[in-house]
């Protein structure tokens, strides 16, 4: 039987949406207060969900520990109370966008599931605008 199981976590973040190349104005006019250049920040909520088989002798498709503490080391410590235009390694060079963070968010715990486990995250920027990324 293929189950999805699901674990919520959150994180606290500063950032600023814009573009170098682009003017202040136009960084304004895309972004609106997104682009604030002193940042702003938001209470992330973050669901992530692990697709799979469910194994016959633990009766796991993975074990909730195991995916609680990869969210709190590689997603929770990484992220929370930062700037992440400034502190966040992958965000110097990409805008930290809903769409981008739930990316990198997928990127950092994938690696660390078992292969034949599939992997979506949803990311809520604020309780109305969230994102989905399963890695298609």
């Amino acid at each position: 039987m293929i189950v999805t199981v699901s674990r919520k976590a959150h994180f606290n973040a500063a950032h600023r949406l814009f573009r170098k190349e682009w003017s202040d104005e136009k960084n304004a006019e895309i972004f609106g207060k997104c682009s604030n250049p002193n940042y702003h920040g938001h209470n992330y909520e973050l669901t992530v969900s692990v697709t799979g088989r469910i194994d016959r002798e633990t009766g796991f498709v993975m074990d909730m520990k195991v995916l609680k503490d990869i969210i709190k080391d590689e997603i929770e410590d990484y992220f929370d109370h930062k700037n992440l235009n400034i502190e966040v390694e992958e965000f110097k060079t990409l805008n930290p966008t809903a769409e981008n963070i739930a990316v990198v968010i997928y990127d950092k715990i994938k690696p660390k599931l078992k292969q034949s486990l599939d992997l979506e995250i949803t990311l809520y920027e604020t309780p109305r605008n969230f994102v989905t990324y399963s890695g298609t």
